[in-house]
Order: C-alpha cells, then structure tokens, then sequence
C-alpha cells in the first residue's frame, strides 16, 4: 500500500473511469445498496466532461489503477451559488478486489491535500440520504453534516435526495463556522 500513488486523469483513462464506476456500482448492488449508482449511468463522455470542468483522479499502486474520484470547483445544483473557498468530491471509486483496505480514506485525503493545494479551505461532498453506511463513513472521516439536498438531479437518472457533508481544512484554531447558504 505504500506504493500508492496519485495522478490527474487524461483522455486515454476514459474507458477504465467507466469500467471503475460500474464495478463499483455492482459492488454496491451485491450488497443490497440499491439506490446509489448502477452500471452503465456512466459513459467516457461524462468522464470528459468532468475533466474540462473540474478534474478527475486515478490512484494506481502495484501498477494498476484501483480508485478514482472527481473534483469539482463549484456544485450549484446540490450547494447552490457559493463562494470561492471550497472543492466538491464526487464518485470515489475503489477497485474492491484490488485494493487494499483503507484505500478509500486514502483517496478522501489525497482529494483532500489537492483542494488545500489549490487554495481552498473546505472540501463538500453530497451523499445518497438513505445510505447510512456512506453517510457514517464520512462523519467517521471527520466530515460533518450541514444539510440536505431535496430532488438533486442525477447524470441519467431520476433526481435524488442527498445529505450535505463537510470538512474545514485550515489550521485546527480557525473558526469552525460554514460558510454554506441556506
């Protein structure tokens, strides 16, 4: 595990985006967590997309790839119009037969180290409201909830109801107040 390491994604990952997402979607829906994602929601040209917007992240160790995740800028949709000052985490993915236990925490951080490079005090993700165990993983990641997102609209999907998650990463004795509107 100590050989993991990080790198921006680029046109020629496209395909293994894909293929990460949906072998993390039928993980999930081995396990009976139905409402979060199912294979093929996602296409290369959502990958893209993301990439010209924001950026995507592969993790590789051992010399394969065996996690992801996007980082957006901004998310209007489930945050609504806000300042400057945070980076949004969606889709970390894990290679389960891969990986090692632990690497998603490691992803998180990694996500977490890039958004404080680029200058950004908090880091927001949104969560599918009715997975407990994701919801907890993150509380448990030291993210902490301040609200909710009704009818969140979905990449090929119905629109769904998230929870709002944060953490600060500035210095421990910086205020610990949001800066999350209404």
């Amino acid at each position: 595990m100590n050989d993991l390491g990080v790198r921006p994604a680029t046109e020629t990952d496209l395909a293994t985006l894909v293929r990460l997402r949906d072998a993390a979607a039928r993980w999930m829906l081995a396990r009976g967590i139905t409402g979060q994602w199912r294979p093929g929601e996602l296409d290369e040209e959502h990958f893209r997309q993301v990439m010209a917007a924001g950026e995507v992240w592969l993790a590789e160790a051992g010399g394969r790839v065996i996690g992801a995740w996007e980082l957006w800028w901004e998310d209007e949709a489930a945050w609504g119009p806000q300042p400057t000052v945070a980076g949004y985490v969606h889709r970390l993915m894990v290679d389960r037969h891969a990986a090692a236990p632990g690497t998603g925490r490691r992803l998180l951080e990694a996500a977490e180290r890039r958004v404080a490079e680029a200058g950004r005090t908090w880091v927001r993700l949104d969560c599918l409201a009715g997975n407990a165990q994701l919801n907890a993983y993150y509380r448990e990641a030291g993210y902490r909830v301040v609200g909710h997102k009704e009818g969140k609209p979905q990449p090929g999907g119905a629109p769904k109801s998230f929870t709002l998650l944060e953490k600060e990463l500035s210095s421990p004795t910086a205020p610990r107040t949001s800066t999350r509107g209404g």
